[in-house]
């Protein structure tokens, strides 16, 4: 891994967040690739839209050699539209992606260790998220202390105690 710096997001950057909400949709490797309006799916916009404007919204990128590699952002999806990893109305819900070129080599987990420090330094209790059953990052989660809490037909429900 090169070298990485971990950062909050800036606002003249926020227009990344639809290339990380692509990113972070699970694609099997050799399949056909979804259209990209997909993220504009309300089910799926959610997790960006106006993104900043909610007081749980965060999110840290991981820039490496003067570009975005990836990001991870959280958000409370409690409105009209719930998140996929929802599980209640307080418990902000975790995305996260990269970039292809930067998958496997470690920045996930340090996006990820660096938002559970953030998260933890500012009492939240937990946090939940949703993955594909076939997504390597299963593994990471479950690495990183995250728990299944409920197995459905194509992903998984986990949560992961902060306290």
């Amino acid at each position: 891994m090169e070298e990485v710096l971990i950062r909050k997001i800036e606002d003249k950057e926020s227009g990344i967040l639809e290339d990380m909400l692509y990113e972070a949709i699970f694609q099997p490797e050799g399949a056909e690739k979804l259209p990209r309006d997909i993220i504009r799916q309300p089910d799926i916009y959610v997790y960006i839209d106006n993104f900043g404007k909610q007081k749980d919204d965060y999110c840290l990128v991981a820039e490496t050699g003067g570009k975005i590699a990836g990001a991870v952002w959280i958000r409370i999806l409690a409105g009209e539209v719930k998140g996929f990893g929802n599980i209640d109305n307080s418990t902000p819900e975790f995305a996260i992606s990269l970039f292809k070129e930067y998958r496997g080599q470690g920045y996930g987990t340090l996006l990820m260790q660096k938002m559970i420090e953030y998260m933890k330094a500012h009492g939240y209790k937990e946090t939940s998220l949703s993955v594909d059953k076939n997504n390597y990052a299963v593994k990471m989660y479950r690495k990183l202390g995250f728990e299944i809490i409920e197995e459905r037909e194509h992903d998984y429900l986990m949560v992961l105690n902060l306290r």
